[in-house]
């Protein structure tokens, strides 16, 4: 059995050199001026990615809010980096602003799904970046904790975290009338189709 040889990053590239010269496979994110390679996700976290986008972006067709649902490795290009949120939301009079390969600024709504070798990245570095950057929402979804968190930008600029409630509940403000039961996320098969039908899409 042979092993694939390292890959060597330039030490500096520019964001411009970083999408001309990696692939659409490479799984990486740009941050200040280096390539941070991505690890492969866990099935779990593949699961509920996979929910999430499906689930947002049947709500968001079926509502006609006009806005686009993506997912990794898709680009949001901040001021000084390139990540790859798990989804992320952008609202209809912001779809000027997407590029063929990456969105130009930040998402209305991010999600990350937490897993233990980015839980610093996101928690921290990422939590920063995307409050100073105006994404107007953020959730975290921790598999390992089963613990998802909303925060939202105030008025100030500055992430709050939005309570859940009880019944526990994600609600969104940027996907009007969106919202989330946590259960659904920690289901062995995570299905939209449960989420339409709470939702009375079908």
């Amino acid at each position: 059995m042979t092993t694939m040889p390292a890959v060597r990053y330039p030490k500096r590239i520019s964001y411009e050199d970083f999408l001309a010269t990696l692939d659409e496979g490479t799984h990486a994110e740009w941050v200040d001026g280096e390539v941070v390679p991505m690890t492969p996700p866990s099935e779990e976290h593949a699961e509920i990615s996979a929910f999430l986008l499906a689930a947002l972006r049947g709500y968001v067709n079926r509502k006609r809010l006009g806005g686009r649902v993506l997912h990794a490795p898709f680009q949001m290009k901040l001021e000084s980096s390139g990540r790859e949120p798990d989804v992320l939301y952008i609202g209809e009079e912001s779809r000027h602003r997407f590029k063929r390969v990456f969105l130009d600024g930040p998402a209305d709504l991010a999600i990350e799904i937490v897993s233990p070798d980015s839980r610093t990245r996101d928690r921290t570095e990422k939590f920063r970046e995307y409050e100073q950057a105006g994404v107007r929402e953020y959730w975290l979804i921790d598999p390992l904790q089963r613990a998802a968190e909303v925060y939202r930008l105030s008025g100030s600029g500055v992430y709050g975290p939005v309570p859940l409630g009880e019944p526990p509940r994600l609600r969104s403000e940027v996907i009007p009338g969106l919202w989330i039961d946590p259960a659904w996320l920690w289901a062995d098969e995570p299905d939209e189709w449960v989420a339409y039908e709470e939702w009375g899409l079908v």
